[in-house]
């Protein structure tokens, strides 16, 4: 008898300690330190380190609630928001970027708000979808980017910061070339010269600026067609529109001469500007050398990358320049009224729109990309 009472106050001992340690313990319980707050930081690190995401912001939120002196607020805050970026999940990464905004606020000066800001730019690049799909995170990526490197300029992460924005600058360049091609083949010439100039303006390091450039002649000359195709026009006012639209196609031609030399189109935007009868500008051997840096500095993407990047809905950055400077003020954008305004001012003051509805023939560029599902 006595050794079946043993036995069963053992098993309820057992039970008792057991159910003891499913339970989530207060995170101030047994904290005798001198110092709890560096007890209870140090207990968030460890959990950190182990994934227990939800344990290690119990004991931050404790700190930060009990000892709002602390000199571990600022990290507790930082490791707060890290918590969250660290689960990954969209949700947690929405939360993050809540928290490292509140750090910021609260510790503008500290080194760690440079960590912090390029960590808010990181989530949206996370985020990032296909140059073809909703490009909502791409534009705030590029926007956080920028914050970080204008307003931490010394920070040690102002290198990482450029590297991504460059390829952020990628992906918006091609969604935005992209759709000027969409409008080249409508022929709505006007839609994509304003693209056009926006992206070889905007994204100088485009991984197709030549495309662009080459393309934005191409619009130029199909203007310089439609005009030749237009009964109405007087041929005063025809040659004063072909000579401006002459002028503009040039620049372009010259400008993939000039700024790409070692690139793709160089042979046709030289062939171009004969077929105008315009110059044929030569390229520093400086450019030349810092084109073929550019180009160089590119990933050219496996099958593999390929095969995948079909699979993700984020995009290929393997393309994006890995030497130069990111853009980072936009220059004044043209749009496509304005486009249209000049036409008009080089017919003569005429309102522009023979362009749109006479058949052009002229090269396109390149097969493969595309057209988007939406302006």
């Amino acid at each position: 008898m006595r050794r079946f009472l043993i036995i069963a106050l053992l098993a309820i001992l057992t039970a008792t300690v057991a159910c003891t340690n499913k339970k989530v313990n207060n995170p101030l319980a047994d904290v005798n330190s001198k110092q709890p707050d560096k007890v209870l930081f140090d207990r968030a690190m460890d959990s950190l380190k182990h994934n227990r995401y939800d344990i290690a912001r119990l004991s931050l939120q404790t700190l930060i609630n009990t000892y709002p002196d602390s000199e571990y607020i600022a990290r507790a805050k930082l490791a707060l928001a890290d918590s969250w970026y660290a689960e990954g999940s969209s949700a947690g990464l929405t939360q993050a970027e809540i928290e490292y905004k509140d750090f910021i606020t609260f510790f503008p000066n500290m080194p760690e708000a440079a960590e912090a800001q390029y960590k808010i730019a990181n989530i949206h690049f996370q985020e990032m979808e296909k140059p073809d799909r909703d490009y909502t995170h791409a534009l705030r990526a590029e926007q956080e980017y920028r914050n970080m490197i204008l307003q931490f300029p010394d920070s040690k992460l102002v290198p990482e910061a450029k590297q991504k924005l460059m390829e952020v600058q990628e992906v918006l360049a091609e969604r935005e070339f992209r759709v000027a091609r969409f409008y080249y083949l409508r022929q709505s010439y006007a839609a994509s010269i304003a693209r056009l100039k926006s992206v070889v303006d905007q994204y100088p390091l485009y991984s197709q600026a030549d495309e662009a450039l080459f393309l934005l002649g191409q619009c130029y000359e199909g203007e310089i067609t439609a005009i030749r195709a237009n009964p109405k026009a007087n041929e005063v006012t025809k040659a004063r529109a072909i000579e401006e639209f002459t002028k503009d196609a040039s620049a372009a031609y010259d400008k993939i001469l000039t700024r790409y030399p070692v690139m793709a189109r160089a042979p046709d935007a030289k062939e171009r500007l004969m077929a105008l009868h315009q110059s044929v500008p030569k390229p520093t051997k400086a450019m030349v050398a810092q084109n073929r840096k550019e180009e160089e500095s590119r990933h050219d993407p496996t099958v593999m990358d390929k095969v995948m990047s079909g699979l993700s809905k984020h995009p290929s950055t393997a393309e994006a320049a890995r030497v130069g400077e990111p853009t980072l003020v936009d220059p004044q954008m043209v749009s496509a009224t304005q486009v249209m305004r000049e036409a008009a001012a080089a017919m003569g003051g005429k309102p522009q729109g023979a362009a749109d509805t006479h058949s052009v023939s002229v090269e396109t560029v390149k097969s493969g990309t595309p057209a988007p599902s939406e302006p």
